[in-house]
């Protein structure tokens, strides 16, 4: 199951408005899986989510793209927000708001 992107003007994918907010939320517990499922995942779709990635520091994510295997949206740098995409299989944890 694949979700659009919204559009813009250009129909150009378009980030969130506004910065993610400041605080970083509880890490939800980790499961012994493999990688996220897609299902569990879509709730977050167009929505502010904060990834725990098996490597490397957390961040705010804004995903507006879901396929089997992977994700793509809008990844905060800490100044804006820059398309990123995402294999399912290196995310640890997630939780939207």
């Amino acid at each position: 199951m694949a979700f659009m992107p919204p559009v813009g003007p250009q129909g150009t994918q378009q980030p969130p408005g506004s910065p993610p907010p400041q605080m970083v939320p509880p890490r939800p517990l980790t499961s012994s899986t493999l990688a996220i499922d897609p299902g569990a995942i879509s709730r977050c779709m167009f929505r502010m989510t904060y990834i725990w990635p098996r490597s490397g520091p957390g961040f705010w994510f804004y995903p507006v793209f879901l396929g089997r295997t992977s994700i793509s949206g809008f990844r905060w740098n800490g100044f804006f927000w820059m398309f990123a995409g995402f294999d399912l299989a290196r995310i640890d944890a997630f939780t939207c708001v």
